[in-house]
């Protein structure tokens, strides 16, 4: 008999997480699932030990594969997936007890409905941005519009039926991040969502390797994602209009280069504020902040110290 709910997790030298993350799914309230458990290429004892839990349970199913990258992992996952529901879950991240079962619920409750979502919670960055989050009920607003400024919410943060993962064909794997928004703006935009406006997925930031550790990479990848959807749905960038898209698109991007550039982290920023321009967006005033990403970085550094000297004084 298939189980009801598929897991799918991606491992690559996940050892020293997998006992707190799989920990997580064997405490889940909801009994009735498979985990699936996508080695990719781990070079440390993340197969071993992957073994060792699927001794300890049966639910638990190894796979192993040379290194392709997250999303190839999660494919490999979902073409061995059973379940009438996915999620999925990266190998050091967790979910509260009722997970599964809380938003299982609601998708029941609701048939017409593709995705149930749920808040989530950072843990480990420190300096007030690791408090609870529930994300607002997407139906409710301008939807198209919220979907395609932002991912939603985290990979693990979702339960999606089976069925319209497996017609959308999966990741695009020719992404290095962001795979999981693709997915979630394909998908939400054609189907209902409904919220649990619960806290019941958290996010573990730690010193290690993580998929979403590449700030220069997800922003680009970001955009990408946001075009090849707009280039799939011309429909949608005509309702939005020219002015909406761009706002929705560059000017996301132009924020993340911001957010770098605050944090002076100009390796980011110099590579966002670029592309931003090469674009053609943007204020008088961000182009005053962006040009100077075209100067020598160590001369762009040294502009931005004058000019913090100059504010103090």
């Amino acid at each position: 008999m298939n189980p009801c709910v598929t897991i799918i997790m991606p491992c690559f030298n996940a050892s020293e997480h997998l006992d707190r993350s799989v920990g997580s799914v064997l405490a889940q309230t909801q009994l009735d699932w498979e985990l699936i458990a996508v080695d990719d290429g781990s070079t440390d004892d993340t197969w071993n030990r992957l073994q060792q839990l699927a001794q300890q349970d049966v639910r638990v199913r190894p796979i192993q594969q040379p290194n392709a990258g997250a999303a190839a992992a999660r494919n490999r996952g979902l073409g061995s997936a059973r379940g009438d529901y996915i999620a999925f879950l990266d190998s050091d991240d967790t979910w509260h007890p009722e997970f599964l079962a809380a938003l299982l619920e609601s998708l029941q409750q609701a048939p017409e409905a593709g995705i149930a979502y749920c808040g989530w919670q950072n843990i480990g960055l420190g300096g007030g941005r690791d408090d609870p989050y529930v994300p607002p009920d997407y139906e409710t607003g301008d939807k198209t519009g919220s979907m395609l400024r932002a991912c939603p919410w985290p990979i693990h943060a979702a339960l999606v039926r089976a069925d319209l993962v497996h017609e959308a064909k999966g990741f695009d794997e020719s992404l290095s991040s962001c795979m999981d928004y693709d997915l979630w703006l394909r998908l939400a935009t054609a189907h209902r969502v409904v919220r649990v406006p619960r806290v019941l997925a958290y996010y573990h930031h730690h010193g290690g390797v993580q998929i979403t550790g590449n700030k220069a990479r997800i922003a680009l990848n970001h955009l990408r994602a946001q075009q090849k959807f707009l280039a799939a749905h011309p429909s949608v960038a005509r309702k939005l209009g020219t002015t909406r898209v761009r706002e929705l698109t560059f000017g996301e991007l132009l924020q993340r280069g911001y957010s770098a550039y605050w944090q002076r982290d100009l390796f980011v920023a110099r590579l966002v504020f670029r592309r931003v321009m090469a674009h053609g967006y943007g204020s008088a005033k961000d182009w005053l902040y962006m040009l100077p990403s075209w100067l020598p970085q160590a001369w762009h550094r040294r502009l931005i110290e004058r000019r913090d000297r100059a504010d103090r004084t």
